[in-house]
């Protein structure tokens, strides 16, 4: 069933994602005697899920600022990752290392191609108890993101893109994409505020042009419970693909009248989201 969110401010695909993230932050607890306030707190500490956000393509880790000081805020340890943006099967190796180097449960959210990612990641790992879909895709094998933004009308994510060849030292060489500085903030983040993204378009991390066109081997969504943030002013990902994989997924979709950003333009929307996935399977 798929539920709306009210925008928390005023007032976009074709093959491309993106998502972002902040500082890796590790959340200690507080050390106490049995049986006292600080040992109670110290163990609802413990029991808390740390969540490890996967940012996509166009964005990096700051694009989760907001998300990571609620989530801090309200006690969670938090991870914003890097995504290296050149493979689902290669990042998906990089965020597995991570998982692993964490104790306790943990939650995935994935923005964007950074779904792909987690979809992957999360692939038979006990330690991962929930997924969480932030207009992102959530691709079942055998299916690319690039299949399933075409799948669908409405972006508008190839008119924007810039390509760059690349050539590494083994003599391999590839395309990295990048959305057009200009027509950044309407394509990506058209509620966000024009300084804000200013600074997101001249820091834009790249995305592999393979990655969106590399098949997926991997759907974890069919054994882990999700949660997804469907964004209806998309220009990326369109609304009717993400509610496609929603229902597919038979995940706890809510959606929210918000462009593609929506973890910087809507970071209250997507930490509860976040914290109702987390209430729901770890605690």
């Amino acid at each position: 069933m798929i539920a709306t969110s009210t925008p928390e401010t005023s007032p976009s695909w074709i093959r491309t994602t993106l998502a972002g993230a902040g500082l890796a932050i590790v959340t200690l607890a507080t050390v106490g005697l049995t049986g006292t306030p600080a040992a109670d707190a110290a163990a609802a500490e413990r029991a808390m899920p740390t969540v490890i956000l996967e940012h996509g393509a166009f964005a990096d880790a700051s694009s989760w600022t907001g998300v990571v000081k609620r989530l801090r805020h309200d006690g969670y340890p938090v991870i914003a990752a890097a995504n290296p943006l050149r493979s689902p099967a290669s990042d998906a190796a990089h965020l597995r290392g991570l998982v692993e180097s964490v104790r306790g449960p943990v939650v995935l959210v994935g923005h964007s191609y950074g779904g792909s990612v987690i979809s992957t990641a999360a692939d038979g790992d006990d330690q991962v108890k929930a997924l969480v879909y932030i207009a992102a895709f959530a691709p079942d094998t055998g299916e690319s993101a690039a299949d399933l933004a075409a799948r669908f009308p409405g972006s508008t994510l190839s008119e924007t893109l810039e390509p760059v060849p690349f050539t590494l030292p083994d003599g391999t060489s590839g395309t990295d994409l990048y959305i057009d500085q200009d027509k950044f903030r309407r394509q990506f983040a058209a509620d966000v505020p024009a300084t804000i993204t200013k600074v997101m378009a001249a820091a834009q991390r790249p995305v592999t042009a393979a990655a969106l066109e590399e098949k997926a081997t991997k759907a974890a969504w069919k054994t882990i419970p999700s949660w997804t943030l469907i964004t209806t002013r998309d220009r990326n990902i369109p609304a009717a693909a993400q509610r496609f994989m929603a229902r597919r997924a038979r995940s706890h979709a809510v959606e929210v009248d918000a462009s593609h950003a929506v973890s910087v333009s809507r970071p209250d929307t997507v930490t509860r989201l976040i914290e109702q996935a987390a209430n729901a399977t770890v605690r």
